[in-house]
């Protein structure tokens, strides 16, 4: 069994396959050691290693290094939140990232650089096209950023994420992530009505992963929240303790 059908598979609905978001080899291999069945990546975190702000700032050559990276310094599936594919045409997107060892990738539909969403034919197209060169080798998150971008009133906004779900996933897209849901009522609407498994983001802990199983979700994601974690505590206890009249590395 390919790494991709392994990935594939642990997408259940009501039993969420549960994926902390990494951003470098250290701590891809932390996640593996707590015993995660996949490591996922935040573009959002990667980029802030890599020295740039998010929204394809950072140059996809340092991104598709950085996830090979990644994928070599763990044996569990990697997915990589990928953004809206750099640019790239789908069949170079596809030789190059399956290059890096990784077996998944996010796709959003809205354009990193403006926030407007994209047209929902033009994304179909550019998901088909990525599933037409990728084969069953890449598990595919379609990204659907119509809440988190508000395009419309709530009705809308739900109405848009439905009608964007079921192209992406009729197109070849193996899951999708309506990015921005936080009420669990509408992600169970979201889990019924959309033909193919749901991925939420975990939020700030208002809600529990039972919560999100219970409503039929099939994925759990982080983004960039531990790494934001860690670096917080960083700054809380490191920094201070530097700017004191004694040496912290001392008792």
């Amino acid at each position: 069994m390919s790494s991709a059908t392994t990935l594939r598979d642990l997408h259940v609905p009501g039993t969420p396959l549960v994926v902390p978001n990494a951003w470098d080899a250290a701590s891809a291999r932390l996640v593996e050691e707590a015993g995660f069945a996949a490591v996922a990546t935040s573009s959002n975190a990667t980029a802030a290693v890599l020295g740039y702000d998010d929204g394809e700032q950072a140059p996809v050559d340092d991104v598709l290094a950085a996830a090979t990276r990644i994928a070599r310094s763990v044996s569990v599936p990697v997915t990589v939140d990928f953004e809206r594919g750099y640019r790239l045409a789908p069949a170079e997107l596809v030789e190059r990232f399956v290059a890096t060892g990784a077996v998944g990738l996010n796709l959003e539909d809205s354009d990193p650089a403006t926030g407007r969403m994209i047209d929902a034919a033009a994304q179909e197209d550019f998901l088909a096209a990525v599933r037409a060169a990728a084969g069953d080798a890449l598990v595919i998150n379609a990204r659907i950023d119509a809440f988190v971008r508000r395009a419309g009133t709530a009705d809308e906004q739900l109405a848009t994420a439905l009608d964007r779900g079921n192209r992406y996933l009729a197109a070849g897209a193996d899951c999708v992530y309506p990015i921005g849901v936080g009420d669990l009522d509408l992600i169970c609407t979201l889990a019924t009505q959309l033909d193919g498994p749901v991925n939420v983001g975990y939020g700030q802990g208002v809600h529990s992963v039972a919560d999100y199983a219970a409503r039929g979700v099939a994925r759990v994601s982080f983004g960039p929240m531990f790494q934001r974690h860690l670096y917080a505590t960083f700054a809380r206890t490191v920094l201070p303790a530097l700017t004191a009249d004694r040496n912290p590395f001392t008792a």
